[in-house]
């Protein structure tokens, strides 16, 4: 078998048996080795998930041609743990080059760019930076960096400096949205304007979120172990409850739709803790009996999605939110669901307007959520074919492979 040349380094900081390590980055690495590039995957694991995943992933890997160099992630303490991560990084990259020379380092965000900003000023290699985010403003926005304290707000300091060589000297910037490349285009400060970019969102594989392969038996019988009857309209919400996500004002918009709808049930598909929603439903004089909790392996999600007529997202529009694209969206509309979600994150509220595909809020208030849910209903259940097209025009896992082939290209790679 003769060996590739187009060689690429890629570099995590996130791990592959992380949810988004399987979804994000190894989807996209089996997806561009078919098309005959050579990847060296060094990814950062945590302990409990690696000894549970490790095996899945190894046999992705060996199947795909990756060969998977994992590491054990540093957690404390804060900020002295990850620079001795990527102390650590810095020697194996080092290692991997004297022993099988890449012609591109491939950073998935800000911690990994580090180590690929001086490979690329050291040995010249192509360098392609994933940005995924405003990497130190998410910390600071999501109260993880207190800037009042003189460590983060050097740290933060040090990681605004190295985003304008991260910039400025990446052969090329993958960005999640439109609305993030406008954002770094308008800053002076860095040079070579305008740097080349490439939007490419979190991609879903719509062969797995396909409302059309879940059979109505399966649905049933879904149904009825949550005490779901046939009339009631289900509102469904996937994912995390954290840091970004607004649980409150997710309930009280749930609220107006039961003044609408009294047999309204909300379900949550998350790992969360039941006991936290159901607080928080408490606190809204939500009664228990409209809310659904379930917890489930990623396979299946679909499957608890088929239940929904309707889905719900709001995230805090913060500034660094301009850089997100929420996977849940794409997932969502592979599945043909109509979604509730707000203005100021990303391209979310521009996809919804251009596709039809749920209601933008405006404001957090109790009219523009009886709003939203008049509009919203009388949309379900007509636009479900044509929101799953629409994924594809957006959120296709094929269309991103071939966006980041094209980025490897105009590079010479």
């Amino acid at each position: 078998m003769q060996v590739s040349s187009r060689h690429v380094l890629y570099l995590s900081y996130d791990g592959m048996t992380d949810p988004l390590g399987q979804s994000q980055v190894l989807a996209y690495l089996e997806g561009l080795s078919s098309l005959g590039y050579r990847f060296t995957l060094i990814s950062f694991e945590k302990a409990e998930r690696f000894d549970k995943s490790k095996t899945v992933i190894e046999q992705r890997c060996i199947a795909a041609g990756i060969k998977w160099l994992p590491q054990n992630y540093t957690k404390s303490p804060p900020v002295f743990s990850t620079m001795y991560d990527v102390w650590r990084l810095h020697r194996i990259v080092a290692d991997v080059y004297a022993a099988d020379k890449f012609q591109l380092i491939h950073c998935r965000s800000y911690i990994t760019a580090l180590v690929g900003l001086s490979f690329k000023q050291k040995h010249g290699v192509k360098f392609v930076f994933d940005m995924r985010g405003f990497y130190a403003d998410e910390r600071v926005d999501g109260n993880l960096w207190n800037r009042s304290n003189i460590v983060y707000d050097f740290v933060y300091r040090y990681f605004k400096k190295k985003e304008v060589q991260f910039f400025g000297t990446a052969d090329y910037v993958v960005s999640l949205t439109e609305a993030a490349k406008k954002i770094i285009h308008s800053w002076a400060q860095i040079p070579n304007q305008p740097v080349p970019i490439q939007v490419i969102p979190c991609c879903a594989d719509l062969d797995v979120f396909d409302a059309s392969k879940i059979s109505q038996q399966t649905k049933q019988e879904l149904r009825a172990s949550l005490q779901l009857t046939e009339s009631d309209f289900v509102l469904s919400y996937l994912g995390s409850i954290g840091t970004w996500y607004m649980p409150d004002e997710m309930l009280d918009c749930f609220k107006a739709l039961i003044s609408i709808k009294p047999e309204a049930k909300f379900l949550f598909v998350t790992n969360e803790s039941p006991d936290f929603i159901l607080q928080k439903a408490d606190e809204k004089n939500i009664a228990r009996a409209s809310i659904r909790i379930v917890s489930s392996p990623h396979n299946l999600v679909p499957v608890y999605l088929s239940l929904s007529d309707a889905s719900i997202f709001f995230i805090q529009p913060v500034f660094s939110k301009q850089a997100s694209s929420p996977t849940k969206q794409g997932e969502l509309m592979g599945m043909g669901i109509l979604h509730i979600c707000n203005k100021g994150v990303g391209d979310v509220d521009a996809i919804v307007q251009q596709t039809n595909c749920g209601v933008v809020v405006d404001n957090f208030s109790n009219a523009d959520y009886l709003k939203a849910v008049n509009e919203l209903l009388q949309k379900v259940g007509r636009t479900n074919a044509q929101i799953r097209t629409a994924a594809f025009q957006y959120y296709s896992l094929e269309k991103g492979v071939k966006l980041y082939a094209q980025v490897y290209q105009s590079i010479g790679v």
